[in-house]
C-alpha cells in the first residue's frame, strides 16, 4: 500500500443538520487515521476525519513511504451539523507533488446528476500516468484560487468537471498559460464541450484527456479576454450576451422567488413585458457601429444557453471572433425568433446582423454582460480573441 502510487479513497462532506460523527463510523473522532479495505488487486485507503478547532473536516495521509501530508480536503461546516459522506472518491497519487493533473469538480453541476460518475472520472485521468488532486472550493472564487494555485504549484492538466460555469471558472487560470485544459462535460449546458468536439458522456470525455496527456497531444483553441472600464481582465470561452438573454439572465439573479428553472422562466415574461431595442455602440476592428438591437451576442463558440445556436458558424480555433445583433424586432419578432435559434436558422432573418472580427467594444447603458452564463460584468466590455490560447486536452 506504500509503493510509488496507491489508489486512495477521499471522503467529502456536505453539511446536514444533526450529530457530528466520522467519516465511517469506524474510527473515533480524534482517530485521523487511515484503514485499509479492498483486496490485494485493488488496494484502497480510506480515510478518517475530525472536526479542527476551525471546525473544518481535514484529511491526512500517514503512509511512512510519503513523509508528508498527501492532501487536504476543507468543507466548512456549521457547529453541530453532522457530516454525512457526500461522495466517495478514488484519487490516485504519487511521492512528487509535481507534474499532478488538477481537477475542478462541481458536484452540483446538471443538478447533480452525475456525481456518481466522479470517482471514475477520475480513475480514468489516473491512467495518464500522474497524480491526481480534486481541487476543494465553496464558492466561484475560491475555485478560481484554487486552480490558479494548481498551475503555480506545477499542475501539467487543469481539469473542469462540471457545466460551462465550471469551465468558466478553471479557465481564468488556464487560458494563456502552459498548461494542458481539459472538460468532462457534467452540466446542464456544455455549450463549449460541445463546440470543441468534446464526447458528451463524462467517462469517455476523461479517457480522452488521459490518453491525449500520456501522448502529449494538445489542441490549440481560441480564448476571448474581456477587459472593463476598470481594466479587470476575464475570459471566456464560448458566447457572451449582452441583449435580451443578459438582461433575463441578470433579473433571475436578482430575483429571491421561485426556486429552480421557474425563476428563469418568471424573468422572461417580465423582460418580454418591457422589451425594446435598446442602443448600442460598437467598435467592430476599430470600426464604429450604432445599432439598435434586442439581441446581441459575440462568442467563440456556436451555442449558448444549453443549446441555442446563437453564433452557428463560429470556429474555437479560427482567430476570430463572430458577431452577431437582431435589431428592431418587438415582442412578437423576439418570439418568433427564439425557436429558430434551436437550430441556427435566425441569421438567414434580414433583420439579423453576423459579422466577424479579432477585437469588439460592446457598449450600451443598463447592460451587464454574461459569458459562459456567468456575470461578467456592466459595459462597456473590450474583447479580443486570442488565438490558441487553450491547449486543450480530448
Amino acid at each position: 500500500m506504500c509503493g510509488t502510487m496507491s489508489a486512495t479513497f477521499l471522503v467529502r462532506y456536505e453539511p446536514r443538520s444533526g450529530a457530528t460523527g466520522t467519516v465511517d463510523g469506524n474510527g473515533s473522532a480524534s482517530d485521523c487515521g487511515i484503514q485499509r479495505v479492498g483486496s490485494s488487486s485493488h488496494p484502497v485507503v480510506r480515510f478518517t476525519v475530525c472536526p479542527n478547532q476551525d471546525r473544518r473536516l481535514q484529511a491526512v495521509e500517514k503512509c511512512p513511504a510519503f513523509h508528508r501530508r498527501v492532501t487536504d480536503m476543507w468543507i466548512a461546516i456549521p457547529a453541530g451539523s453532522s457530516i454525512p459522506p457526500l461522495i466517495v472518491v478514488p484519487v490516485f497519487f504519487a511521492a512528487v507533488t509535481s507534474h499532478f493533473i488538477a481537477v475542478l469538480a462541481n458536484p452540483r453541476a446538471g443538478r447533480g446528476r452525475h456525481r456518481g460518475l466522479l470517482p471514475g472520472v477520475l480513475q480514468s485521468l489516473g491512467a495518464a500516468g500522474h497524480p491526481v488532486r480534486l481541487l476543494a472550493a465553496d464558492s466561484g472564487t475560491a475555485a478560481e484560487r484554487a486552480c490558479r494555485q494548481a498551475v503555480a504549484d506545477g499542475a501539467v492538466a487543469l481539469v473542469a468537471v462540471g457545466g460551462d460555469g465550471t469551465v468558466h471558472r478553471a479557465l481564468q487560470a488556464a487560458a494563456g498559460q502552459p498548461v494542458g485544459f481539459g472538460v468532462v462535460p457534467a452540466g446542464t449546458g456544455n455549450d463549449f464541450a460541445g463546440a470543441v468536439d468534446v464526447p458528451g458522456n463524462p467517462l469517455d470525455a476523461a479517457a480522452g484527456i488521459a490518453a491525449a496527456l500520456a501522448a502529449g497531444r494538445d489542441q490549440r483553441v481560441d480564448a476571448v479576454l474581456a477587459v472593463d472600464v476598470t481594466g479587470r481582465e476575464r475570459w471566456f470561452c464560448a458566447v457572451l450576451a449582452a441583449g435580451f438573454d443578459a438582461l433575463v439572465n441578470d433579473r433571475a439573479n436578482r430575483m429571491p422567488w421561485p426556486r429552480g428553472p421557474r425563476r428563469y422562466d418568471l424573468a422572461i415574461v417580465l423582460e418580454l413585458a418591457r422589451l425594446r431595442a435598446r442602443a448600442y455602440r460598437l467598435e467592430i476592428d476599430g470600426v464604429p457601429r450604432s445599432v439598435a438591437a434586442e439581441i446581441v451576442a459575440v462568442g467563440n463558440a456556436a451555442s449558448y444557453g444549453g443549446g441555442m445556436r446563437i453564433l452557428p458558424d463560429a470556429d474555437p480555433a479560427d482567430g476570430l471572433l463572430d458577431v452577431i445583433w437582431a435589431s428592431r424586432l418587438g415582442r412578437a419578432g423576439l418570439t418568433r425568433l427564439k425557436p429558430r435559434l434551436r437550430h441556427g436558422t435566425h441569421v438567414t432573418d434580414p433583420r439579423v446582423t453576423v459579422l466577424r472580427a479579432r477585437q469588439v467594444r460592446i457598449r450600451a447603458d443598463g447592460i451587464v454582460g454574461y459569458a459562459d452564463g456567468e456575470r461578467l460584468g456592466p459595459l462597456p466590455l473590450d474583447l479580443t480573441c486570442v488565438p490558441g490560447a487553450i491547449r486543450l486536452l480530448r
